[in-house]
């Protein structure tokens, strides 16, 4: 049985151009939403009234997302995405292992469980790569490591650090790609659209400033990105791809709390992404 009395909660505790078409979609089809702040929510161990039958989760903070989704899971709310996927595209050494798991092509990627463990590791991948936090967006903190004497240096300092994920590393091979990678949004099992996003820095993440221009979405763009949202979970999902310089596609993460308005302003009429997502949720409400 699910609690709650038809509305949705959207959580959420910082509210950008996103949420506020998302909450415009909601009031143009009529569907009784509540605004839920994560920073002002608790939850009482054995609550069992909550007053919510669905949850779209776009909180952005990744531990409360992730605790969020569970003590809503826990008393029958059906939250999109689900916890599982929210834990699995947040970090992203599981990222990999369940797209590797699912055969989905993806760079070169190991894990070093200490620093020198994972300069042994860049020893075997090769040079140029990269070295990324395991939680974090936006391309923070991602560091290119052109040779070894630089991995060195990042590892170093690394090892200074006092938290011990921060002893862990994600390291992965570096593509030559040409200038740009892919973002494909996933909606319940539909590809809604894809664009390239383009910059002259090591990162193309449109809230860095990253261009988008429409991309054509091919036959082998709708296959990576569906499989890709499938291995992790994600009914709602941000499926990054690049290209090699042989035209080759790899996955190169999935986003599970999906920014949208680059997106939107590139296919401007041909998609309505907000909508489309309301339009998800009410189908599983009927489920």
């Amino acid at each position: 049985m699910r609690s709650g009395d038809g509305r949705i909660a959207v959580l959420a505790s910082r509210i950008g151009a996103d949420e506020k078409r998302l909450f415009d979609a909601f009031d143009r089809r009529g569907v009784p939403f509540e605004h839920v702040d994560t920073r002002r929510q608790w939850f009482l161990a054995g609550q069992r009234d909550l007053p919510w039958s669905l949850a779209l989760n776009r909180e952005i903070g990744q531990v409360r997302a992730a605790y969020a989704a569970r003590c809503l899971a826990s008393v029958g709310v059906d939250v999109v995405n689900s916890a599982d996927a929210t834990e699995v595209c947040g970090d992203k050494w599981r990222t990999t292992l369940a797209l590797e798991a699912a055969w989905v092509p993806t760079p070169r990627t190991a894990l070093g469980l200490t620093p020198q463990a994972a300069l042994t590791a860049l020893d075997s991948i090769g040079y140029p790569a990269l070295i990324k936090p395991l939680v974090g967006s936006w391309g923070r903190l991602v560091a290119h490591l052109p040779d070894r004497a630089a991995a060195e240096g990042v590892l170093e300092y690394a090892a200074a650090l006092s938290g011990p994920q921060s002893h862990l590393g994600y390291v992965q091979e570096l593509i030559d790609k040409p200038g740009r990678d892919i973002r494909v949004i996933v909606v319940g099992g539909q590809v809604l659209g894809a664009v390239y996003r383009t910059s002259e820095s090591l990162r193309t993440n449109v809230a860095l400033g990253g261009q988008v221009r429409p991309c054509e979405v091919t036959p082998e763009i709708t296959k990576l990105s569906l499989d890709a949202a499938a291995a992790v979970g994600a009914d709602i999902a941000g499926v990054d791809l690049i290209e090699d310089l042989e035209g080759r596609l790899l996955v190169l993460e999935v986003n599970h709390r999906v920014e949208f308005t680059g997106f939107q302003s590139a296919l401007g009429d041909q998609v309505d992404v907000a909508d489309l997502i309301v339009d998800h949720l009410l189908e599983r409400a009927q489920r």
